[in-house]
């Protein structure tokens, strides 16, 4: 395609540990950047144009910097957003000729879509002889998916695939930023991913922002009695539980998961320093529960593939992960057990539902960089 050798960048996709749905809350997530990446061969161009090829779309896609922003969805919206954005934050990038080819499964749960921003807005920095650090990047990648694609995520997927560490999990604080790499010990623990291959799109993208918008009506709520209340990490569920009886039940009941979610996460993170894998499979299963029932962001199939895993010799504990209706579930599980258990899900689950899941093994990742 490029008539010259490319530069080639790669950035991972992720999974939640645990903390899910906390980081538009500003509050902390767990995850591990993952062993399946996005892949950017790209070639500097000498005008302004993005021309850009998607393997897995069989598709080119040919545009300028300076146009306009488009009105429909495209897949191609993330690349020109993320060109968008960064000119937005002032970073003279030139234009590029771009091959995109994604080992992250889309609309799995497992930040595809981050995986996307973050390696070609590194691709372009980098062919144009530029560097920003590197949680800069992640807010810029952000701001691309928020305003330009339209979808308001956190900023969890684009810090991980920005910043994840082979071998460590990354406890994320979402207001500060701050992250604090936790050994991952893979001798121990293993992490398999079981895709339901099931994704109910139109209520993920719909459910995903109302749950944004029930979460600022209870912090509404909350600031008629506790004013300095800037988002539910900064209350817990004992300071509010009596005033949120006469909520809304939607409103509570998110309330409700968010502040217990919180010190989930810090209980997690001190299992895992700890090495208390049984217990942090525990925490991990009542998260999933939670988002279940309080948070209602789960599927028949989730429900049913975690269902499926708690029967198996081995299993720690089991949950959702991403941002919910289909897509997949982690699972820990004890190394010597990981194959014996992804092969049996995977039949177990085709029995229940006569769809064939993908069901894989991932480990612990580095964040984005320049391969090749």
């Amino acid at each position: 395609m490029f008539g010259a050798t490319p530069r080639v960048f790669r950035a991972p996709g992720r999974v939640n540990l645990i903390g899910g749905h906390l980081d538009y809350n500003e509050g902390w997530v767990f995850p591990i950047a993952i062993d399946r990446s996005c892949f950017v061969a790209a070639k500097v161009r000498d005008d302004s144009r993005l021309r850009i090829r998607s393997v897995q779309m069989q598709e080119t896609f040919d545009c300028h910097l300076d146009d306009s922003r488009p009105q429909e969805h495209h897949w191609s919206n993330y690349v020109r957003g993320v060109a968008w954005a960064l000119r937005e934050a002032g970073q003279s990038i030139a234009g590029a000729d771009l091959l995109i080819s994604n080992d992250v499964p889309m609309g799995a749960g497992l930040s595809s879509s981050a995986a996307l921003e973050v390696s070609t807005a590194f691709a372009l920095l980098s062919l144009s002889g530029l560097e920003i650090d590197r949680v800069q990047l992640a807010r810029i990648c952000q701001r691309a998916e928020n305003e330009y694609v339209g979808m308001r995520c956190g900023i969890m997927d684009q810090l991980v695939a920005c910043c994840g560490r082979r071998a460590n999990a990354l406890l994320i604080d979402c207001r500060t930023l701050e992250i604090e790499p936790v050994p991952f010990d893979e001798s121990s623990i293993a992490v398999v991913v079981a895709n339901t291959m099931v994704k109910h799109a139109l209520a993920a993208s719909s459910e995903y922002n109302r749950r944004r918008i029930e979460c600022e009506d209870a912090v509404a709520r909350t600031r008629v009695l506790r004013p300095e209340v800037k988002a539910l990490r900064d209350v817990s569920w004992p300071e509010i539980e009596k005033i949120a009886s006469t909520w809304p039940d939607n409103i509570r009941r998110r309330a409700r998961h968010v502040t217990t979610e919180m010190l989930r996460v810090h209980a997690a993170a001190a299992a895992l320093r700890k090495g208390d894998f049984a217990e942090l499979g525990r925490l991990i299963s009542e998260a999933h529960i939670s988002l279940d029932n309080d948070y209602e962001v789960s599927s028949a199939e989730l429900n049913v593939m975690v269902a499926l895993a708690k029967q198996i010799p081995g299993i720690l504990g089991a949950r959702m992960t991403g941002a919910g209706f289909g897509g997949c579930t982690i699972n820990l599980i004890r190394p010597n057990a990981a194959a014996e258990f992804a092969g049996r899900l995977a039949k177990l689950y085709a029995e229940h539902t006569g769809i064939t899941p993908d069901v894989y093994l991932c480990r612990a990742s580095d964040g984005v960089e320049e391969i090749a």
